[in-house]
């Protein structure tokens, strides 16, 4: 079929309601044209075909429910909330609103019935149902029972927009369609009836729209499978095209004596491991090359990544070069800015630190030191990337945690040091292992070095597996191991639609806290705080001003804090083993025994459990990541963070590794038949998303 227009073409302000303010917000989510917002997909569906009695609503479910207002009271329990009591003759729920306005609250009358959904927990002693913030709507009598919709999509959102006003977005791009314009199928039709793939309309139509609930197998749907197809090849032709690239580049060759790395050795006091001792010589051997450095550097939590970084970036400030390191938060930057700091001030390196805080005078001057080549190293968050930070000599780019970048970005920061054809080497570091044979998928274009061992004197972290109704004695053992000195981590993890609501969750675990452990000081630290926030509640805690933090996952990658020694994970049934792994390393970094409690709801499936159960069985990183490999199969493409080393839409290289030959053989296909497909299947899974990990 011939069409005029095709929606890859028209901006998203095309739709109604987008004007100006939404597309903003839509560009945040990578949404820019009206095609980019079909490819946002639904992370999970709402069944709302049938309403649960409250009498058999069950924790950890998401459940539609009617019930009849008994009591509405405003109450100050560390912070002002409504409480509504709701009965339909089964039982009783209570609905907890911590923002509210005056009408809610008398729209809240006895004898009034709600249609309600949502997240059903359990906080009080009695076990009585609780719901944060439902969904609901006023009925009456006769209404009851009256339901009108079925599956439901829930999308990944962003501050400002909801889940109905995106629902409208996406039903006016598929009328659209209806109405005669098109959308680019970047895949050969006998490429698709090779594989009995189906078009693009409709897998699109029956992942926003499916017919019956997704099995648990969802990945091997049709529908999905398609698109899972169609980005794995886009990923692979854009990978095959920068590593053609890249090893055509010229690189300085560091010659250096080593006088600077030896020295720095010998004042850390501690002898190095044979794997770290490997390392840095694999890294001195590309150094030396005239092409550029493109190395891996794989090491589990505290395996000392850090002081190898440090012997490499000294490589090329003794060869007369700056170094820029970049890490994926402030909090973190300011570490490895300290501790380069307290290892380099006698050996005559300049250490600076520049990150988003930095405002005028004070950037200035760094920036100007940067620029004119004072500063031999520099350490920063995604600020080094701004257009006005301008590097005299750089000659080495080092990336930590990994993880939290994609291929396109680390080459960016490695763009802005080239300068006539010369562009600097590349050291990318991650504590999330990573099986080789994965590795070797994810990051083909780099080499890889493993530090397999962790320094001597690691206190190992003995690890709980207990449910959720076990919640008070957790709390009494967190009082406990406050008295005995010891520090606390809460992480509350919920996997919402939303950031707003994931903070939500962290600040009712810290008010329900607050009140079961009033003489204790606790704080709060979650994704909507900024920056500067966020560090000075850490550094309090560093300082043990205060005993018990609560945060979301933003502390799997913060600062070092030796006294904590306890942490409790919320939900952790819904984590993959490499984020269990790597929340847990916050603690053990310490002389004390340390523990970590990992608090599900139950009922688990088979797969969690053996997920929590490898958390508890063992520590090594290396054994946990194989083990993740083996127990991430299909079906977990709903409700999941894609968090891996590659930022997928729908694709997961572990679960679809088997595809990836038949993508080789695709992309030459392609390639040879219809190459003028290859730049808009780049740029439609590739190019909006260029971001920075936003913690």
């Amino acid at each position: 079929m011939v069409v005029d227009s095709y929606l890859d073409d028209l901006p998203i302000t095309y739709l109604k309601g987008v004007g100006e303010k939404v597309a903003e917000k839509l560009s945040r989510l990578g949404i820019v044209s009206v095609a980019d917002i079909l490819f946002h997909l639904p992370f999970r569906y709402e069944d709302r075909s049938k309403v649960v009695a409250i009498g058999s609503l069950k924790t950890g479910e998401s459940s539609l429910f009617e019930g009849q207002v008994e009591l509405a009271e405003v109450v100050f329990r560390g912070r002002r909330s409504l409480l509504v009591r709701l009965s339909d003759g089964t039982g009783f729920v209570t609905l907890r609103f911590f923002h509210f306005s005056n009408s809610q609250k008398q729209a809240m009358q006895r004898g009034q019935w709600l249609r309600c959904f949502g997240d059903i927990k359990s906080y009080s002693k009695q076990g009585v149902a609780d719901v944060v913030h439902p969904e609901y709507q006023l009925i009456n009598e006769a209404q009851r029972g009256e339901i009108q919709e079925g599956l439901l999509a829930v999308y990944p959102v962003t501050d400002g927009l909801h889940q109905a006003s995106f629902r409208k977005l996406i039903r006016q791009a598929f009328l659209l369609l209806q109405q005669g314009m098109g959308i680019r199928d970047c895949l050969p039709q006998s490429m698709l009836s090779q594989r009995g793939l189906p078009t693009l309309v409709d897998s699109l139509q029956q992942l926003h729209y499916p017919d019956t609930m997704p099995s648990l197998d969802a990945s091997q749907r049709p529908a999905f499978k398609r698109l899972i197809f169609e980005e794995l090849l886009a990923h692979h032709l854009s990978l095959s095209r920068l590593k053609k690239g890249v090893r055509c580049d010229v690189a300085p060759s560091f010659k250096s004596t080593g006088e600077s790395r030896q020295r720095f050795l010998t004042s850390l006091g501690f002898e190095l491991t044979n794997a770290q001792n490997r390392v840095i010589q694999e890294i001195l051997s590309d150094l030396a090359r005239s092409h550029p450095m493109q190395r891996l550097l794989q090491g589990d939590v505290g395996s000392g990544k850090t002081v190898v970084a440090a012997c490499a970036a000294l490589a090329a400030t003794e060869a007369g070069y700056q170094v820029a390191m970049m890490a994926p938060t402030e909090l973190l930057a300011e570490q490895h800015f300290k501790n380069f700091q307290l290892w380099l001030k006698d050996l005559g390196v300049q250490v600076d630190w520049l990150v988003g805080q930095h405002k005028g005078k004070t950037y200035e001057s760094i920036t100007a030191d940067i620029a004119e080549g004072r500063s031999n190293i520099v350490i920063g968050t995604q600020a080094l990337f701004q257009k006005k930070v301008i590097f005299a000599n750089l000659g080495l780019v080092i990336i930590d945690e990994q993880h939290r970048f994609g291929v396109h970005q680390r080459l960016a920061l490695r763009d802005k040091g080239a300068k006539t054809g010369v562009y600097p080497h590349q050291l990318v570091m991650t504590a999330t292992p990573i099986p080789r044979t994965l590795a070797m998928l994810g990051y083909a274009d780099l080499d890889l070095s493993i530090i397999n061992e962790l320094p001597p004197g690691r206190t190992p972290v003995t690890t709980a597996v207990l449910p959720v109704s076990k919640r008070e004695q957790i709390i009494e053992r967190i009082e406990k191991g406050v008295e005995d000195g010891r520090q606390v981590y809460w992480v509350c993890t919920l996997v919402e639609e939303s950031e707003a609501l994931q903070c939500q969750a962290a600040e009712v675990a810290a008010d329900l806290l607050r009140e079961c452990l009033p003489r204790l000081k606790i704080g709060l630290v979650h994704g909507r705080m900024k920056a500067q926030e966020k560090q000075t509640v850490m550094m309090q805690f560093k300082q043990q001003a205060l005993q018990v933090l609560v945060a979301t996952t933003v502390i799997e990658v913060g600062v070092d804090v030796p006294n904590a020694s306890l942490m409790v994970i919320e939900n952790a049934e819904r984590l993959g083993l490499a984020q269990l792994h790597q929340l847990r390393g916050r603690v053990g970094r310490g002389q004390r025994e340390s523990h970590c409690v990992l608090m599900y709801k139950a009922p688990l499936s088979k797969n969690a459990s053996e997920r929590l159960s490898i958390m508890r069985e063992t520590t090594d990183g290396f054994k946990i990541a194989e083990k993740d490999m083996q127990l991430r199969g299909p079906g977990e493409i709903l409700g999941q963070r894609q968090a891996g080393f590659m930022r997928f839409k729908v694709a997961d290289l572990v679960r679809d590794a088997e595809l990836l030959d038949q993508v080789a053989l695709s992309a030459e296909e392609v390639l040879r038949i219809q190459p003028e497909l290859v730049e808009p299947l780049v740029h439609r899974w590739i190019a909006n998303s260029v971001e920075y990990a936003q913690v």
